[in-house]
């Protein structure tokens, strides 16, 4: 087969020096995982960090574009809202929705201003008001989970509270994405709100079918996981690519997928896409490092610290809110506050949109950088260290009025 051969070779010859950066930087990022667990944080700063150090302008110089790093990334997005989708059902969803609407409302209110207000200080206009709008207001459900888990906070009284607030801001993504890819590429308003309708409709209808579904059973049984791991794997990247076709946004695809599926099937799914989706969420995050300059990270720091010192005054804020309507005290309150400040994959992702259509400066990636990096940091700080802070205060004198 000597056509065969000379393929084999060729491609070993063309792709030989993109396996070896891309064997390296799996296994710097394996070594910054591991340190990240080794002090109980997450690993989401440490990822882009690592992306930073190695892109344009770090250390090492690497081209992201040259690498396999763009289609993975693409495909790290996919899995982290298929898995989230998966670990709802549609009942539950509109549960969620239900108990925390008012927190929910004060969410959005209260995160989603700052990052617009500084959007149109810094002169970005409404396509930066939007999109900055967006990143300060959604909270990393990947980061939370994680700190759940390793805190052992799950039967905590303020974690449902927190999960709902999550649920609804992935609801909001669902319109707000395609909204925002409206505003960006300059789509007229009869076809925006053919999109944004779109988007409600499909969103309207999965939860219809998810909850008149139940737990009904899948094509595949739990007991073949191998055919349905590619299964549902194979639909989510289907839909996402499906979705990008006709302008609606892939991530929200794949978190509709994952909806659709529920009980049992859902629980083998998660466990055998877990492992993938940690590997490709982290080249995900390290891509998005890869492609912002340090330099123009370090001229966009001010802005920066002052968003997080805001936002994370306001999540604080929202927590202590959504956290009281269930009768949690001052310890409780200040965990929900801490689990919500942290923000990470879908302002990546928003990020990721606004690069792709272009439509604001590299300085608008430079920011989102910095704020990721120090608000995914803060927050499992945060949690971690919050409770003396709640001890102390209902610990503390109280002085008599007399």
């Amino acid at each position: 087969m000597p056509a065969l051969s000379s393929v084999f070779a060729a491609g070993s010859t063309e792709f030989s020096s993109v396996y070896v950066e891309f064997g390296l930087l799996l296994v710097l990022l394996g070594l910054l995982s591991r340190i990240a667990h080794r002090f109980g944080f997450s690993p989401v700063p440490f990822y882009l960090l690592g992306g930073l150090a190695l892109g344009e302008g770090g250390i090492v110089g690497v081209d992201p574009q040259g690498t396999l790093l763009p289609p993975l990334s693409e495909l790290g997005v996919i899995l982290l809202l298929l898995l989230l989708g998966l670990e709802y059902s549609g009942r539950e969803i509109i549960d969620h929705a239900r108990r925390q609407m008012g927190p929910g409302v004060v969410d959005v209110v209260l995160n989603a201003a700052p990052g617009a207000a500084l959007g149109l200080i810094l002169g970005w206009g409404l396509a930066g008001a939007v999109a900055l709008g967006g990143i300060t207001y959604i909270s990393s459900s990947g980061i939370v989970s994680q700190v759940v888990r390793d805190l052992r906070w799950r039967r905590n009284p303020e974690t449902g509270p927190v999960v709902s607030i999550l649920v609804i801001e992935d609801l909001v993504m669902a319109p707000y994405l395609p909204i925002l890819t409206v505003i960006l590429t300059g789509t007229g308003l009869i076809a925006g709100l053919i999109s944004v309708g779109v988007a409600l409709a499909i969103v309207a209808v999965v939860l219809f079918v998810a909850v008149r579904r139940g737990d009904k059973p899948f094509f595949f049984r739990s007991s073949e996981p191998a055919g349905l791991l590619l299964v549902v794997f194979g639909l989510a990247v289907a839909a996402a690519g499906i979705a990008g076709l006709l302008s609606f946004s892939s991530a929200v695809a794949a978190f509709l997928v994952g909806l659709l599926l529920t009980g049992e099937i859902a629980e083998v799914a998660r466990r055998r896409l877990d492992p993938l989706r940690e590997l490709l969420a982290a080249i995900f995050f390290a891509y998005f490092g890869l492609v912002t300059e340090p330099a123009a990270l370090l001229v966009m720091l001010g802005p920066a610290v002052l968003l997080v010192v805001v936002t994370v005054l306001t999540k604080f804020i929202t927590g202590w809110y959504a956290s009281t309507r269930v009768g949690g005290g001052t310890i409780s309150r200040l965990r929900a506050g801490a689990l919500l400040s942290a923000r990470g994959e879908f302002s990546v992702i928003i990020a990721g949109l606004v690069a792709l259509n272009g439509a604001l400066p590299n300085d608008f990636e430079a920011l989102v950088a910095a704020y990721v990096l120090m608000t995914a940091t803060l927050g499992p700080v945060l949690a971690r260290y919050i409770e003396p802070i709640g001890w102390w205060w209902d610990q503390r004198p109280v002085r008599s009025s007399a």
